[in-house]
């Protein structure tokens, strides 16, 4: 006589893979609220947390020392960002917009770092191509690069608006806001992008684009 025998609950549990319950914790999360300009985190405060953009979008930021702000990084849907191994911020993130973010404990949920190595190594990799991106001489080159960088956040689409001021383009860039507003001028009258109001982009020639960050 064959009997069958049933697992304890506990095993059950336990058997559910890894991932889907790293995935469970982040997605039975609440989504946070903040509007434009809300800070999410300060430089300085407690760190032990992972941020996820569910909607809109977030600008992470230092102040230099003689006062200017330098922003580090752009975050959008599905992003995650405030990773870092110490114990407290050493940068702020504020909302772009009306924004929406998941936020996840370290310390009360330890194994979600399991999946998160994908995120740090983007994070890692978007890091170092702004470091190329800031270190070109030619401001028009700069812009040309961010905007290719726009392009492939929307999808490489060839139309798409920007989810943040010039002003934030400037400080992302090392440029003022008058070099981004004449860059863009330039580009448009060479036929490479057409401006649609104060935020909307389309870029016309694609490949001189990318020729001018070769």
């Amino acid at each position: 006589m064959h009997t069958s025998m049933s697992a304890p609950s506990g095993a059950r549990i336990n058997a559910i893979p890894l991932q889907l319950r790293e995935q469970g914790e982040v997605e039975s999360r609440p989504t946070s609220s903040f509007v434009d300009g809300q800070s999410i985190y300060s430089s300085g405060e407690r760190a032990g947390q992972a941020y996820r953009v569910e909607f809109g979008a977030v600008r992470v930021y230092r102040v230099l020392a003689n006062g200017r702000r330098q922003i580090l990084a752009f975050h959008f849907g599905g992003s995650w960002f405030g990773l870092q191994n110490g114990d407290h911020h050493r940068s702020t993130a504020e909302a772009i917009g009306v924004t929406g973010v998941k936020c996840v404990s370290l310390r009360e949920s330890p194994h979600v770092w399991n999946g998160l190595l994908p995120a740090v190594l983007e994070n890692f990799s978007s890091a170092q191509e702004h470091q190329l991106v800031i270190g070109r001489q030619s401001a028009v080159e700069r812009i040309a690069a961010f905007l290719l960088e726009m392009s492939a956040h929307a999808g490489h689409s060839r139309r798409f608006e920007l989810f943040m001021p010039r002003v934030d383009v400037a400080d992302y860039l090392g440029l003022t806001i008058e070099t981004v507003s004449r860059s863009l001028t330039k580009l448009k009258n060479k036929d490479i992008i057409k401006l649609h109001g104060a935020r909307g982009i389309e870029i016309v020639d694609y490949r001189a684009l990318q020729n001018l960050c070769l």
